[in-house]
C-alpha cells in the first residue's frame, strides 16, 4: 500500500507542476486557453490517436473490448444528462454530463497503467483508451455542444473533430501493413508529451476564472459521485457478473476496467468546455480538486481491487 502511494506521488506530482505554470502562464504572461484548446483538439490530438491505432496488436477481442468501454461512458453521460436538468439550466449541465462518461484516462491513467501492471496490460489498456477519445470525440463533444449550439450545429462540429478519422485511419494503416519510417514514427512520440503538458495547464489555466466567477460546490459535489461513486461500483459490479455468471472476460481487461474505474475527471473536459464555451472554470475546479483527492482514492481503491 505504502509503496504503491510513494510511487504514485513520484509520477503524478510533475502534472501538478503543470497546472501550476498553466496558472501562472493565464495570470502573469496572459496565455489565452482560447488559442491552446484548438491546438490540442485540432492537431495534437490526431497525432496522439492515430500512433496509438497505429502501433496497438489487432485482434477480435482488442477491437471489440473500446466498444464496449464506449457503451459504458456513452450510458452514463446519457443519464446523467438527464440527471443534470434536475440541477442547472444552462451549459453547466452539458459539462456535468459529458464530465460524468469519461476520466483522465491518458494524462493520468497511462502513467497509472505502466506503474501498476505488467507491460502486456499497460498496452492492452493504451487501445483501449481510445474509447475515451470516440466518446469524447463524439457523444461527449456533441452533449457539450447542444449547450450553445443547435442540432445540426453540433452534428457538423462533431463531424468536423479529426480524432474521430485519426483513429480509422490508423487502425487502416496498421491492418494492411502500411508503417511510416522509424524516424516518423520516434517523432510522433514528441506529440504524447506535448498532449499531457499542455493538456494539464489548460486545467491552471482555468483557475483564472474560478476567482473571477466564484465556485459551484453543487458542481463540484455532483462530479465527484459520479466519478468516485458511481463509476467504481458500475465497473466492479460489471466485473463482478462476469467473474460470477457471464464468463467473457479475462483478468487483463479487468485490470484495464479498473483503471477507467479511477482515475480522476477528465482534463480534456476543459478543452471542450473552453472551445464550446460551456462552464470552464467550474470544469477546471471540479478536475483539479478531483486530481488531488485520487493520491487518497487511488490506493485505497488498489488496495480493495488488487489484494
Amino acid at each position: 500500500m505504502f509503496g504503491i502511494f510513494m510511487g504514485l506521488v513520484g509520477k503524478i506530482f510533475p502534472l501538478y507542476g503543470m497546472i501550476g505554470l498553466g496558472y501562472i502562464a493565464s495570470r502573469g504572461l496572459h496565455v489565452a486557453r482560447e488559442s491552446i484548446a484548438p491546438l490540442l483538439i485540432y492537431i495534437i490530438s490526431p497525432v496522439v490517436v492515430f500512433a496509438a491505432s497505429l502501433n496497438v496488436t489487432i485482434s477480435l477481442e482488442v477491437l471489440g473490448f473500446p466498444w464496449f468501454m464506449f457503451g459504458v461512458s456513452a450510458a452514463l453521460c446519457l443519464f446523467f444528462y438527464w440527471v443534470g436538468k434536475f440541477f442547472w439550466e444552462d451549459a453547466t449541465r452539458n459539462i456535468f454530463a459529458f464530465s460524468a462518461g469519461t476520466g483522465n484516462t491518458g494524462y493520468f491513467g497511462i502513467p497509472l497503467a505502466m506503474l501498476l501492471f505488467e507491460p502486456e496490460v499497460a498496452n492492452l489498456y493504451i487501445f483501449t483508451m481510445l474509447a475515451s477519445l470516440l466518446y469524447e470525440s463524439t457523444i461527449g463533444f456533441y452533449i457539450i455542444a447542444r449547450g450553445q449550439y443547435t442540432f445540426r450545429q453540433s452534428l457538423l462540429k462533431v463531424a468536423r473533430l479529426p480524432s474521430l478519422y485519426a483513429m480509422h485511419l490508423g487502425l487502416v494503416c496498421n491492418y494492411m501493413g502500411w508503417f511510416p519510417s522509424e524516424s516518423l514514427m520516434d517523432f510522433m512520440e514528441y506529440f504524447k508529451g506535448t498532449f499531457a503538458i499542455l493538456g494539464m495547464m489548460m486545467v491552471g489555466m482555468g483557475l483564472k476564472g474560478v476567482r473571477e466567477k466564484g465556485m459551484d460546490f453543487t458542481f463540484v459535489g455532483m462530479t465527484f459521485v459520479t466519478k468516485f461513486v458511481v463509476w467504481p461500483l458500475v465497473v466492479f459490479g460489471l466485473i463482478y457478473l462476469d467473474q460470477t455468471w457471464l464468463g467473457l472476460l479475462n483478468d487483463a481487461l479487468y485490470k484495464v476496467m479498473f483503471i477507467f474505474a479511477v482515475v480522476p475527471l477528465a482534463a480534456n473536459a476543459v478543452s471542450m468546455a473552453v472551445l464550446l464555451k460551456a462552464a470552464p472554470e467550474k470544469a477546471s475546479f471540479a478536475v483539479l480538486l478531483s486530481t488531488l483527492f485520487s493520491l487518497v482514492s487511488i490506493p485505497l481503491m488498489s488496495l480493495i481491487f488488487l489484494h
